[in-house]
């Protein structure tokens, strides 16, 4: 079959896009940006300044640390970066603590003063630690995405500085080349050996910690909870097994997950639903990666026009691209999954983001549910939501670009009242 115009870009896209992370990534690149400044102090910090917009203020305030013994928040993130942090490692900088260094994170945190400043602008995504000892100083600055550095300085001397756009290493491929139709054109030309690596850690990583959820004693227990009350149907087991994803990760457990648009909940949100259904159908391998390309890019594209981090929860596009993966699935196509994203994206586009805490996986259970809602609705008498009904408009593109302009423009109010109301303000 004849390859798409843009095949080389969207192979990129997915290189890029699926990397493995341990721990939320708003505390984990926190984390990294303070191994990278202690790095270049070269010694133990005394005093500690971390500068955070206020989406990483949300994401971090309530979330544990993986590796800490069960710290939670941004002075956590910051010590155990200090302490323990390999920043080769980017986002699994906290992968490989050890117990006496957990200790040694904590008696930094008795030692050196940490303070936490609300950064000023409306850069959505922006982290800068500054660490001193004696009479230096060194510190490192992130934009816009979780591994995205600009600048490492010592004293007066800039060691590192990036354009802020650059994309060093996470973006550098233009992702308004992608549409549903392309996205769907590509999964059936796909030569699974190109994607075969990143989708098959995918699986791997995902499966393993919503396996950890699903044995209990994380968060809230939701997908424990789903496959109690409401049976073994591959339904629930779609939802239960995204949740249980989040119940682990969101409480701290330090297994990795393979993220989608620098968001571990949405990389499982997007990927286990798949994985549940595809082990369900009895589907091959080649089915179940081809599949997860279209759920993964389904969501990348909508998440595109939202930005990394706004009040719209990521949960609701994660959701709709695993709906989107399963209809592909089950063989459908560019119209059926068309009509499954507008649907979708008419039931739940109101779900807020209230930070990462361990209610996000109930979030992600609604989310899929409302996916496979959209997706039975079509498949089961061609119901759908038309154009004119709420931001639902003719063409799945457009009714995408409006719910891009809702969560990034429209919802910064609610981001700030959000963040006001969390921090007491």
């Amino acid at each position: 079959m004849e390859r798409t115009s843009h095949y080389e870009d969207y192979v990129k896209i997915l290189e890029e896009e699926l990397i493995p992370a341990m721990g939320c990534t708003e505390p984990i690149a926190i984390a990294l940006a303070a191994a990278k400044a202690r790095e270049a102090l070269g010694a133990e910090p005394e005093q500690c300044r971390v500068e955070v917009s206020g989406n990483i203020i949300k994401n971090v305030k309530a979330v544990t640390v993986p590796n800490t013994g069960g710290l939670k928040g941004i002075e956590a993130a910051a010590a155990a970066g200090m302490a323990a942090g390999r920043p080769e490692l980017e986002l699994e900088v906290l992968s490989r603590v050890t117990p006496e260094e957990i200790e040694a994170m904590k008696a930094l945190m008795e030692r050196c003063a940490i303070r936490v400043v609300p950064a000023l602008g409306d850069r959505v995504f922006f982290i800068n630690v500054t660490v001193a000892a004696g009479e230096h100083t060194a510190c490192c600055e992130i934009v816009d995405f979780h591994t995205n550095i600009v600048r490492i300085q010592r004293d007066t001397e800039v060691l590192f500085r990036a354009e802020a756009g650059a994309g060093d290493g996470e973006e550098q491929t233009d992702r308004s080349v992608l549409s549903v139709e392309e996205i769907v054109a590509f999964a059936d030309c796909l030569d699974t050996a190109d994607v075969a690596g990143l989708l098959d850690r995918q699986v791997a990583y995902n499966t393993a910690i919503s396996e950890a959820g699903l044995k209990g004693g994380w968060g809230a227990e939701v997908g424990r909870t789903l496959r109690s009350l409401y049976g073994d149907d591959v339904a629930v087991r779609a939802k239960a097994a995204a949740a249980a994803g989040s119940d682990a990760r969101m409480s701290g457990c330090e297994m990795p997950v393979v993220i989608v648009s620098g968001s571990g909940n949405q990389g499982m949100t997007t990927s286990l639903p798949v994985i549940e259904y595809a082990r369900d159908m009895g589907a091959s391998h080649e089915e179940l990666l081809r599949a997860l390309t279209v759920a993964n890019l389904v969501t990348i594209h909508q998440k595109t026009g939202i930005g990394r981090l706004s009040a719209f929860c990521g949960a609701v596009s994660a959701g709709c691209g695993a709906a989107a993966g399963i209809a592909y699935l089950k063989g459908g196509r560019y119209k059926v999954i068309a009509h499954t994203i507008a649907n979708t994206l008419a039931i739940c586009s109101g779900m807020i983001c209230d930070g990462a805490k361990p209610s996000c996986a109930a979030k992600i259970a609604a989310a899929v549910d409302a996916g496979l809602m959209g997706y039975h609705m079509y498949v089961n008498g061609g119901h759908q939501f038309v154009s004119g009904e709420g931001i639902i408009q003719k063409g799945v593109e457009n009714t995408i670009d409006n719910v891009g302009r809702l969560a990034r423009l429209g919802m910064r109010g609610t981001d700030q009242e959000i963040l006001d109301i969390m921090v007491g303000r």
